[in-house]
């Protein structure tokens, strides 16, 4: 029997998942199709560099057909629905594709019209984002003339995508006023529904001290309801209101479209529900999520999509050979992050451990948890050419696994262990 595997999204968790499996499944033992809308694969971590600079568009985005290995079957097309009940699934213009096996890997999307006013005036001329290919382009032309004055950074909700990419853009911008010589005419603001700079208590406390050390200022449980842009004011829904004269904003985000049209396969609001730690979906035994598409409670980012790839790749063996999976995936992540002037941070965590000090991936390092290093940014700046040729390829990591451990972590004395 050749079992018929059908990967819907050619980004990161999809062409991980169609090389691991090619190189398990010999073509006489499964088919496995993957199905995209175009053909640019996108390096999403890039995309914060564009508005300063730092990279050129060029630098990342490259064929998503020659990202798989060969014997992959590509198909570019739209995705109008999946037909759970009856193992199919429909693309826009008519053509129907059977699976015994479905992989739903389709990202998530950010939708910036969900807020009141954010598309209206002064969209594209004031108020931009970086999470999008032609935004981070207009925001980079913008930053290049702009001569000053209120730059706010907004998160209008959770979850989205890199929980630690608005933090970074903070930091990079504090970096890129001083090199062009007017950081001392600008006011930098961090915006936020969380209570704090980040999700996790000790991270937030370590990344709040250091936004206040380089001068941002933040403003915490802020629900983000409306933007008024010839006035330059974003206000929430208890009517607060933070004046600016620039707005970079994290959109609301939500799964993919075609989720939504499919009968029982998502959450309200379009992210594949899923078990989180078998990656198996609640709509159908044989439909899996993986990456951002999914509904985990744990960060929407390329190293978590990496790890879930290692604990999938088993589970659909498993699955397709008639035995129990495995309840392996922990919501481990790990993340560099820029904090400008050639340093970074970098954080290890899962659903139950919070990021903790220490050292990574060994005991003594080479990089530090939770502390500014050089090391941290070149690990950033390094992580391109891995991704490339580590991650996509569906290679292992060196040294590092898909269950986070404990070793060269230093949580400090007050600190409990999370219950089993």
């Amino acid at each position: 029997m050749v079992h018929r595997i059908l990967i819907l999204g050619a980004g990161t968790a999809g062409t991980v998942m169609a090389n691991r499996l090619r190189k398990t499944y010999s073509s006489d033992q499964a088919s496995i199709t993957i199905v995209d809308k175009d053909d640019q694969h996108l390096y999403q971590p890039g995309l914060l560099y564009i508005p300063f600079g730092l990279y050129t568009p060029d630098q990342i985005v490259k064929s998503r057909a020659k990202q798989v290995h060969q014997g992959v079957d590509y198909i570019q097309q739209p995705i109008d629905r999946v037909d759970v009940e009856n193992d199919k699934v429909h693309l826009e213009g008519g053509r129907e594709i059977e699976y015994d096996l479905l992989i739903v890997p389709t990202g998530s999307r950010v939708i910036p019209e969900e807020t009141e006013g954010l598309t209206g005036p002064g969209w594209q001329e004031k108020m931009f984002d970086f999470y999008t290919y032609d935004s981070a382009i207009a925001l980079s032309k913008k930053l290049e003339t702009w001569e000053g004055g209120k730059l706010v950074i907004n998160i209008v909700d959770m979850p989205i995508k890199c929980p630690v990419a608005p933090l970074e853009f903070a930091f990079l911008a504090d970096w890129f006023l001083h090199k062009r010589g007017i950081r001392e005419k600008c006011e930098i603001s961090y915006v936020t529904p969380l209570d704090g700079a980040f999700t996790k208590p000790m991270a937030s406390k370590a990344f709040g001290d250091l936004l206040q050390k380089k001068g941002v200022s933040i403003v915490s449980d802020f629900n983000a309801g409306e933007v008024d842009g010839p006035a330059g004011k974003l206000k929430s829904y208890d009517e607060r209101e933070v004046d600016f004269d620039l707005l970079v904003t994290i959109p609301v985000h939500g799964g993919a479209e075609f989720v939504g049209r499919s009968t029982g396969l998502g959450d309200e609001l379009d992210f594949v529900k899923v078990n989180n730690h078998t990656l198996q979906a609640a709509a159908k035994p044989n439909i899996f999520g993986i990456g951002d598409a999914t509904n985990v409670p744990t960060s929407k980012a390329g190293s978590v999509a990496h790890f879930m790839a290692d604990v999938l790749s088993e589970n659909v063996e498993l699955y397709l050979a008639g035995k129990p999976m495995k309840e392996d995936f922990d919501g481990h992540a790990n993340c560099f992050i820029e904090t400008g002037f050639k340093k970074g941070i970098l954080i290890d965590f899962n659903y139950k451990v919070e990021p903790l000090p220490g050292g990574f991936p060994f005991g003594v390092g080479p990089f530090t948890l939770l502390k500014e290093s050089r090391r941290n940014h070149l690990g950033k700046l390094a992580f391109k050419w891995f991704y490339w040729n580590i991650i996509l390829p569906g290679r292992d990591a060196p040294f590092v696994g898909h269950k986070m451990l404990m070793r060269g972590k230093n949580p400090p004395a007050d600190w409990k262990a999370p219950s089993s």
